[in-house]
């Protein structure tokens, strides 16, 4: 069963991934621009879903990307209901890696509907047998992650960006979901990869002690590790 799950994660984030270059593209521009509605040739972009043809991020990447991580989810937290909105929400989750990887940028337009998104599927999830969670915890896990990165905004907006502050409201739901141990581990697990890529591109003489890094995908990567204790010990 486990591997029937497994494999049916890969090949959904697989198709999912395909889809990933094209918005990736189009969002990732400044603050102040509007969102790329042409091709590098100029052709016209009328749609937000379709495959890349050639430009963005390379499509090979995403979706061995997202086929791990679906993959890994659905073979962590097997056949309850939650597992339906992990695998609806995890290939935004990619997209928002990649966009804020390339500009320094979490568009409102993804992060504020996944925190609503999440918690909204996250509340169908409640209703259904043998769920793994509680959809209070993840409502006070979004709160409480909102809150904490705000204070931490409003100390440091350097260090954090008010981008960051949003998105924790989506992580803050699913890591919560499964109570507040996995949140606390997840959100340290983000804090540990950042401050590591960190340390290895001062290492690596790539940046100084000042440079600025993404976060966002940082606190990706750290909500998908917790997420994937929490549902196999759920």
């Amino acid at each position: 069963m486990e591997l029937i799950l497994a494999l049916g994660g890969a090949l959904w984030g697989a198709l999912a991934g395909l889809f990933v270059p094209r918005a990736a593209y189009r969002l990732s521009v400044p603050p102040d621009e509007n969102w790329r509605a042409e091709t590098p040739e100029g052709a016209a972009l009328t749609s937000w879903v379709g495959l890349a043809g050639g430009y963005g991020p390379r499509t090979s990447g995403t979706v061995v990307t997202t086929a791990l991580v679906c993959a890994a989810l659905a073979l962590t937290t097997g056949a309850r209901p939650e597992l339906g909105v992990w695998m609806l929400l995890a290939p935004f989750g990619v997209l928002l890696a990649v966009v804020d990887f390339t500009v320094h940028r979490l568009p409102d337009v993804l992060t504020l509907p996944l925190a609503g998104a999440a918690l909204v599927l996250l509340g169908g999830a409640a209703l259904l047998p043998e769920h793994g969670g509680s959809w209070l915890n993840a409502l006070y896990g979004a709160l409480a992650l909102a809150g904490a990165y705000f204070v931490l905004f409003l100390i440091s907006p350097n260090g954090m960006g008010f981008g960051d502050v949003k998105l924790a409201l989506a992580l803050g739901a699913v890591l919560g979901w499964y109570g507040w141990g996995v949140l606390l581990l997840g959100t340290f697990a983000g804090f540990l990869l950042a401050s590591l890529h960190g340390v290895g591109l001062v290492i690596a003489r790539r940046a100084g002690r000042k440079t600025a890094i993404p976060f966002g995908p940082f606190l990706i990567g750290g909500a998908f590790v917790g997420l994937m204790i929490g549902a196999y010990a759920a």
